[in-house]
């Protein structure tokens, strides 16, 4: 008993010659379709800008550059004066230190020769005009 398609209310596109012709599958897998060129898988059309849009676009990404560039400058601007303070400060810092040293003067180097290592290592040579 063979049921017709059109009999069913299902519709079914026209053979072309090609496909009339065609045999079984090798594999014998009835189900599979056979593969479409790749020339006529994507026939969609490319979407076109217009001139307005696309100068909209370019004045867009101006802006946004020029935006970056600032928060960059600003960035990089903190930095500098970060260091900057950082070595005032460790500037200030040693002279503090220098400013409250107590300063014993050696005035005969001999004692030097007597001194242990590690009295040495705390001796320093400073000018104290």
């Amino acid at each position: 008993m063979e049921v017709d398609p059109a009999a069913q209310g299902v519709e079914t596109a026209p053979a072309t010659d090609s496909e009339k012709n065609r045999g079984a599958n090798k594999s014998g897998r009835w189900w599979k379709e056979p593969k479409k060129p790749v020339n006529t898988l994507n026939k969609n059309k490319r979407l076109h800008s217009t001139w307005e849009k696309k100068m909209n676009e370019r004045d867009k990404k101006a802006a946004a550059k020029l935006l970056q560039d600032g928060i960059r400058e600003k960035i990089s601007q903190e930095k500098q004066d970060k260091v900057a303070r950082k070595k005032e400060q460790e500037e200030r810092r040693k002279e503090n230190e220098r400013k409250a040293e107590i300063v014993q003067v050696i005035r005969k180097t001999e004692k030097l020769k007597r001194l242990k290592k590690k009295q040495l290592r705390k001796v320093e040579k400073r000018d104290i005009n």
